[in-house]
């Protein structure tokens, strides 16, 4: 008999031939009954399905319920994987090899996200394994984006009987480029809906004692902050909008939070804990953990109430992204973790999101 999805999605609403290659949608389900969601445009997560403290069900992940919706959204990176390069670059400029490289501008001066037909925009070669496994191909060309080199990216999910989706990134390529791969959900914890309930109440933490600062421009200024005593201290759990509102820069920069945090780690490429998400009114918990130096912590700072799956509405503040990736404009940053991929090394990148209740 054929499975049919709780979060109410249907295949054939994704079905569709994008630049001459199939999209489709994809369920993988666990031992648990909870549900993943995933289409080959972009590697969209467009649904996660897990309990609350009574047990029940709804949808955590920001996304549409339709193949044409995913395509125009408001929001181009609504759940999306991100690449070539997660975040920004300044001006779209950087050197490799002598040379000088130009990449599409897309955010303000700047290249954000892999630019506007990034991996978020792509269809990926998709072959699920099981119930609970799904995997991701692309080639990404010479120079696509303004990106030197070919680069094959292959990007596994997995969804396990404890509620964790394992998000696994692996990459090659024939000329040395430049590698920053994330995954860009926007996590509603409270569960999506018409609207979609503010997360400001939401208590995050976040392993991490210093921070990225960024100019009016979201560039890094090249500094690394101290957390303490700022409103980016979140070593100890306190509630989103505690100080989003603060008379600071650096949250005036950012519109509200939208950090790269430096996780604290003892070994670099270790699998350490990167942030924990609690929501008060259903009892839902997410934590995260990545190989990643960094997380990108963004809440949401401009939707405003736009539609998305089912009927719900997306406004300011409904959803937390927690994205690990390297930190922003690392290739004109040299004291930044490098991000460049040689031919003959392997890029790899493995970042874990675990749902659970209190």
């Amino acid at each position: 008999m054929e499975y049919q999805p709780i979060s109410g999605l249907r295949r054939e609403d994704f079905q569709k031939i994008v630049d001459g290659k199939q999209v489709d949608l994809f369920f993988l389900r666990n031992a648990n009954g909870c549900e993943v969601a995933v289409t080959n445009y972009g590697g969209s997560l467009v649904a996660i399905i897990v309990p609350d403290r009574e047990g029940k069900m709804a949808n955590v992940i920001q996304g549409h319920d339709c193949i044409d919706d995913c395509i125009n959204s408001p929001e181009p990176f609504l759940s999306t994987l991100v690449g070539r390069y997660g975040n920004r670059i300044c001006r779209g400029k950087f050197h490799l090899n002598g040379k000088e490289y130009n990449l599409s501008i897309n955010n303000g001066p700047n290249h954000l996200h892999g630019g506007p037909t990034g991996f978020h925009a792509r269809v990926w070669d998709a072959e699920q394994i099981g119930n609970q496994v799904l995997v991701l191909r692309y080639v990404s060309a010479y120079y696509e984006e303004g990106f030197p080199g070919e680069l094959q990216m292959t990007v596994r999910y997995t969804w396990t009987d404890d509620n964790e989706l394992i998000v696994d990134y692996r990459g090659t390529t024939n000329k040395k480029t430049i590698v920053n791969m994330t995954s860009h959900g926007f996590f509603s914890l409270q569960g999506i809906a018409n609207p979609t309930p503010s997360a400001l109440d939401q208590i995050v933490e976040i392993n991490a004692d210093f921070f990225v600062p960024i100019d009016e421009n979201s560039i890094p200024t090249g500094e690394i902050l101290r957390v303490k005593g700022t409103p980016f201290d979140f070593t100890t759990p306190k509630p989103v909008g505690q100080d989003i509102a603060a008379d600071d820069e650096q949250i005036k920069n950012g519109t509200g939070y939208d950090h790269c945090y430096v996780l604290n780690k003892s070994e670099v490429g270790e699998l350490t804990f990167a942030a924990r998400v609690t929501d008060p009114n259903s009892g839902r918990t997410m934590e995260v953990y990545t190989t990643e130096p960094g997380v990108q912590f963004y809440s949401d700072n401009w939707a405003d109430g736009y539609k998305g799956q089912h009927g719900a509405t997306f406004g300011k503040h409904s959803g937390l992204c927690f994205e690990a990736q390297h930190f922003p404009d690392s290739p004109n940053k040299p004291h930044f973790p490098s991000v460049v991929l040689r031919p003959g090394e392997v890029y790899t990148q493995k970042t874990i999101y675990r749902f659970d209740t209190l």
